[in-house]
Parts: C-alpha cells; sequence; structure tokens
C-alpha cells in the first residue's frame, strides 16, 4: 500500500485529492497537513485513520508520496523538500507560479507528477476519442466562463502579489493550455488579452488566448469570472474540421459531485450522456501504476512547464498587444 500525505486541506485537498486518492486501490490517505482547526477537525471526520497535522516536518516518516494542495505559493518549496528526502511527488497544477520555479524543480529530480485533472474530463475524453473523425482542424474553441462578481479580499487566488500565482490565467488558463497543447502539440505563436474588468478586483479575471499549433490548428481560449448571462456563455468545446465538427455544453460534473460527497463507484458518478463518463481517478490509477509498476507519470511534468511557458507569454502579449513566437 502506497502510504499518500495530503499538504492541504482547503478545496484542492478535500473535494479533489483526498477523496480521489481513497477511490483507488493501491493508495491509502497517511496523512494530512493543515493548519485551521475547522479543516483538521473535518479531515479526522472524514479519515479517522489518517494522521491529521499541523506541519510538514511531521508528515516525512509517514508516508511514500506526497501530494501538494496548497495555496501556489507553496508548490515548489513543499515538492524540493519531498524531492530532497526521495519521496515521490504529486502537485496540484499549476506546477509553480512561475516557469523559473518550475525548471528549478524539474532540475531537482526526484519523482514528479502534476495534477492536470482535466484530462479526465468526459467532454475532452469524447473530443480526444472523435478528433480523428474531423479532418483536418481549422479552430477549436474551449472556455470557462463562470459569473463570480463578488471579489473574496481573504481569498489568495485574489491577492494581486505575483508569487501567491492568483488570477484565472494561471488558474484556468493551466487546464485550457494543456488541453490545447494535449490535441494539438505545442504552439508556435500565441496572442492574449488578460483583463482585470470587476470592481474592486486585482488580479486577472477575464482572458482571451489564441494559440496557433504546428499543424496550422487554431486554438481561441476564454476565461472569466464575470459572464452574468447563461444564455451569452459559448459552448465549452466546440471544434471546426473540414469533415465534421465536434460541440458540447456545460462543465463536466465531477468536481460539483465530489463537492456533493459523490464519489467514483457511484453510478453516477461522472456520468453526462452522451458524453464519456468523467475519469478524475484515472490520474491516482496511473499514479499506483508509475510507482509500483514502473509505468511512465500520469502527466509528465515537463508537459506543465511547457504550459507555464505558454502563459507567460500570454502576460507578455498582453501587456504588449503583440504576437508572441513561442520556442
Amino acid at each position: 500500500m502506497i502510504r499518500v500525505g495530503i499538504a492541504g486541506y482547503g478545496l484542492a485537498g478535500e473535494v479533489f485529492h483526498a477523496p480521489l486518492v481513497a477511490a483507488v486501490d493501491g493508495l491509502e490517505v497517511a496523512a494530512i497537513v493543515t493548519g485551521d482547526a475547522a479543516r483538521a477537525a473535518r479531515a479526522r471526520a472524514a479519515f479517522p485513520d489518517a494522521a491529521v497535522v499541523g506541519s510538514p516536518d511531521d508528515l516525512w516518516e509517514r508516508i511514500d508520496l506526497l501530494v501538494v494542495a496548497a495555496p501556489n505559493r507553496a508548490h515548489v518549496p513543499l515538492a524540493l523538500a519531498a524531492v530532497e528526502r526521495d519521496i515521490a511527488v504529486v502537485v496540484d497544477k499549476p506546477l509553480a507560479p512561475g516557469a523559473e520555479e518550475a525548471e528549478r524543480l524539474l532540475e531537482a529530480g526526484g519523482q514528479l507528477t502534476v495534477f492536470q485533472n482535466r484530462r479526465w474530463d468526459g467532454d475532452f475524453l469524447t473530443l480526444r476519442r472523435v478528433l480523428p473523425e474531423l479532418g483536418p482542424v481549422v479552430r477549436l474553441e474551449s472556455r470557462f466562463e463562470r459569473f463570480r462578481p463578488e471579489v473574496r479580499t481573504d481569498a489568495w487566488r485574489e491577492l494581486p502579489d505575483a508569487a501567491e500565482g492568483g488570477g484565472l490565467l494561471l488558474d484556468l488558463g493551466a487546464h485550457l493550455v494543456d488541453q490545447a497543447r494535449v490535441l494539438f502539440g505545442h504552439p508556435r505563436r500565441v496572442y492574449a488579452e488578460v483583463r482585470t474588468v470587476r470592481p474592486g478586483a486585482r488580479v486577472d479575471d477575464d482572458v482571451f488566448v489564441a494559440l496557433e499549433h504546428p499543424g496550422g490548428e487554431v486554438a481561441h481560449l476564454w476565461m472569466s469570472a464575470a459572464q452574468p448571462l447563461a444564455s451569452a456563455v459559448g459552448p465549452r468545446f466546440r471544434v471546426s474540421g473540414l469533415q465534421a465538427g465536434f460541440a458540447s455544453d456545460g462543465l463536466d460534473p465531477q468536481e460539483a459531485q465530489l463537492g456533493a460527497g459523490v464519489r467514483p463507484g457511484d453510478p453516477t458518478y461522472g456520468i453526462r450522456p452522451p458524453l464519456e463518463r468523467g475519469r478524475y481517478e484515472d490520474f491516482y490509477a496511473g499514479v499506483v501504476a508509475w510507482l509500483r509498476d514502473g509505468a511512465p507519470p500520469p502527466v509528465d511534468p515537463a508537459d506543465s512547464l511547457a504550459g507555464l511557458r505558454i502563459l507567460e507569454a500570454a502576460r507578455r502579449s498582453s501587456e504588449s498587444k503583440t504576437v508572441e513566437e513561442l520556442e
């Protein structure tokens, strides 16, 4: 059994990582780190056999795998601490607040992978399956558009300090750019509009990114917290090919289901007909195969580093109002 320690028990740790780890054979939630008393109480109730501790220093002897589910600023320090102790690491996306820090982490070596869970959204799995039937792709449109008009001044994602790694470009953009790279390869050029539009907001909350891929495919990516009209929200995916097209509306149900207590294995989990079933648990099944059987990691951390370079180029493009060439 692979003993898993989860550093952080906010949204990422409590809603995503802990339930998914618990759902996969070969893994056990052995320890949880949180300094918040209310979260610690919930962790003890949900995982009575796990050690709930207040510091990572109380974690290392108890685990074989560290899951970094803490705020972005802590991703690299926690992951490096695990690597130094020869402990494997899963880092929630984004791998780091910036590419330079991510490079430092990859150079440290060790066993490392990144929780790019949106690769296992049902709509994305469906799109990957049908993509060869579409013929040469002209354009991908991909959106995460929501309405969250109230700025949470107590939330780290709303803080303007670059070290915090807040804002939608680094949050939802890490998903959308990763999906585009998986489909069409590393882009050659990027153009972006990165804006802050909500009253009182101090980080980007309305973003458009355009990518040009090596095969000529164009990906148009939108992410927004300022879309008040459901009727104005575009499709989650719309892909135009020269032989056929693909479109899907709405969000994958897994995040909402996990938050409501529905777990992998439940007959309704991940189901949204006519799309394929979403399978976030497959990421952690891949972790077991990686650590136990020597399979490749479920997500190559080099992919996440490449995604960070694209996001940084997107920010430069927005600031200069020019197209950025990518290596």
